[in-house]
């Protein structure tokens, strides 16, 4: 696995889920991406190097939206 590459991604807080996820595929397509309501956990909990999990807010009228900044953990 590559440990060299973009571990955060600024420019998606804000946008649409599904796009978000798309963006950080194709820039890092050797991590695993996941999506959940902001103020959840991930499963496994806990840092890990393979992972980013876009957060979204759960109340957007304009559907689900990055809630935080997609880091690597």
């Amino acid at each position: 696995m590559s440990t060299s590459g973009k571990s955060s991604w600024p420019e998606l807080l804000g946008w649409p889920v599904r796009p978000a996820m798309l963006t950080v595929k194709n820039e890092r397509p050797e991590v695993s991406i996941d999506q959940l309501p902001e103020g959840t956990t991930p499963t496994p909990p806990g840092f890990r190097s393979d992972r980013v999990v876009v957060f979204y807010h759960t109340q957007d009228e304009l559907g689900r939206r990055v809630a935080t900044i997609p880091v690597i953990g």
